[in-house]
């Protein structure tokens, strides 16, 4: 009797030994699954950072400055613009995500062209943006330094402006009679996916996926100060490569901005402005991250004419408020030529 009973006691302590074992090998693999998650999370958080600091130190995001874009200018005149870009500043995230002493440089060389047009006795304007951009960013992640140095062609960005209200397209001997009062209009810009993108890495100079922002912008002008309003949304499409074959998607960026402009008598113009942006929250795979923007900057544009031909333009800003991305501070240098229309 007492062996019998013993022995059923050994099976039950065996089976109870059994079950343990296995609840607590269950417990350490979702454990284990949960800490993989989450690194995943904050991984793909960190390149959702670097991603938008990308876009938005590049020029195709909703944050840049842009004074004067609604100006009116003679039929036939072409402009080529080449310059340098200078960013760095930190990275905020959501305290959740344990990255800290994060922070970034990117170097830009910008070349553009533009061309003014008549479209239905409109004054309008067409042109395009090729930019080479070189990343440098590091973080502390989970107590780990991790650096990431990127360079490439980005994506271009294609722009046409419309002036449909107080802008008449004028040849140049016509223009010379023209004053500006109030200027209505709208600009689309299109970013096609043409830039460097290496799908086996989640940080890259290119994007992509298409983007698309129209703007609506007005202009009032008061003697030699200059008022400008606009206001603008950019839309993207998927990007079906994101980290090999995952799919990135993002909402929707909604930005306004505002300039004030001031022109002296030797035709030197000095413009302040600031600008609000919201939204862009992203996803991978329909798991969404918390990076949704509500950030505004503000900066300074001096623009210095050499001669009729050739004019410099130096423009620096920084941020005012960031709930989450980029913090930083950004200078710039451009050189402009134009020619044509009878200059």
């Amino acid at each position: 009797m007492k062996l019998v009973l013993s022995e059923s006691l050994n099976k039950d302590v065996k089976h109870m030994f059994c079950h343990c074992f296995v609840i607590s090998y269950k417990y350490e693999k979702i454990t284990v699954k949960s800490y993989m998650i989450q690194d995943m999370r904050i991984k793909r958080t960190y390149a959702f950072i670097l991603i938008n600091m990308l876009l938005i130190m590049i020029n195709v995001s909703a944050q840049e400055l842009e004074p004067r874009a609604y100006s009116n200018a003679p039929v036939g005149l072409n402009f080529v613009v080449s310059g340098y870009q200078y960013s760095e500043g930190g990275l905020l995230f959501d305290p959740a995500v344990p990255i800290i002493d994060a922070n970034s440089e990117v170097n830009v060389g910008i070349f553009g062209y533009l061309r003014t047009l008549e479209v239905a006795g409109m004054s309008a304007k067409a042109g395009i943006v090729l930019a080479y951009a070189d990343l440098y960013a590091q973080g502390i992640l989970s107590g780990e330094l991790r650096t990431r140095d990127v360079d490439g062609v980005a994506d271009p960005s294609l722009y046409f402006n419309l002036n449909f209200y107080g802008s008449p397209a004028y040849k140049l001997n016509e223009f010379r009679k023209y004053q500006q009062d109030t200027i209505a209009g709208f600009t689309i810009k299109v970013t096609p996916p043409l830039g460097q993108y290496d799908k086996d890495k989640v940080i890259n100079v290119g994007t992509n996926r298409w983007s698309i922002k129209p703007e609506l912008g007005v202009s009032k002008a008061i003697n030699r100060w200059v008022m400008e309003a606009m206001v603008a949304a950019t839309y993207y499409t998927d990007n079906d490569e994101f980290d090999n074959n995952n799919v990135r998607s993002q909402d929707p960026v909604y930005s306004m901005q505002g300039h004030l402009t001031y022109t002296f008598a030797n035709k030197i113009w000095l413009s302040y402005g600031a600008t609000y942006f919201t939204g862009g929250k992203t996803s991978v795979n329909g798991m969404d991250s918390n990076d949704l923007q509500n950030n505004s900057r503000t900066g300074l544009t001096l623009a210095i004419p050499v001669n009729k031909y050739h004019s410099i333009k130096i423009l620096s800003s920084v941020g005012l408020n960031t709930r989450t991305g980029t913090d930083y501070d950004s200078i710039s240098i451009f050189w402009q030529y134009r020619w044509g229309a009878g200059l």
